[in-house]
């Protein structure tokens, strides 16, 4: 004999579970990244030099040089350098670091931002194909493999230490 309960009590267990469901996923919903920019006044990614604006991105573009970057993109107010690093075998990271310079009233202005794009080595496999009038298509099994580096992240920079050593050495150079 069934309770008339039963079936309310399931009704009831069902909601609350689709409730806790919903509940979940809407809980592990992370905040965009624009949501928790703060665009503080204090920043580390800023350098005042005495120099004019040119003179102190001549003096940012020979701390990137002198640390090994290739300048890829060269302006009279910017600079951009590249640096690849290789961690593990199958893995490649490339930083980037931007200098824009602009006039200040002590002089200069050094802005920097950083970006790490970090990429794996994938495999493709593939097979060699065969195609004979008489006997159609034939697949052997020749396998053909071909390495390529994927990107599979890329970052801004924002580590204040990052940025305070690329700054000291902008200033050993500065002065």
């Amino acid at each position: 004999m069934k309770s008339p309960l039963s079936p309310l009590c399931r009704s009831v267990s069902l909601a609350i579970l689709a409730g806790l469901l919903l509940g979940a996923c809407t809980s592990t919903k992370s905040l965009r990244s624009y949501q928790s920019e703060s665009f503080s006044s204090e920043t580390p990614y800023q350098y005042y030099s005495n120099r004019d604006a040119e003179g102190a991105c001549e003096i940012g573009k020979r701390a990137l040089l002198s640390q090994g970057y290739q300048i890829d993109d060269e302006k009279a107010r910017s600079i951009r350098g590249e640096k690849f690093f290789r961690p593990r075998p199958d893995e490649a990271t490339r930083l980037s670091i931007t200098l824009v310079c602009l006039p200040s009233s002590l002089g200069a202005v050094i802005y920097a931002s950083a970006l790490e794009t970090q990429f794996e080595m994938k495999s493709k496999g593939s097979n060699a194909g065969v195609s004979v009038s008489a006997l159609g298509s034939v697949s052997l099994p020749w396998a053909i493999d071909k390495d390529t580096l994927v990107k599979v992240g890329e970052e801004t920079v924002t580590a204040p230490d990052f940025y305070q050593r690329l700054f000291d050495l902008v200033k050993s150079l500065d002065s």
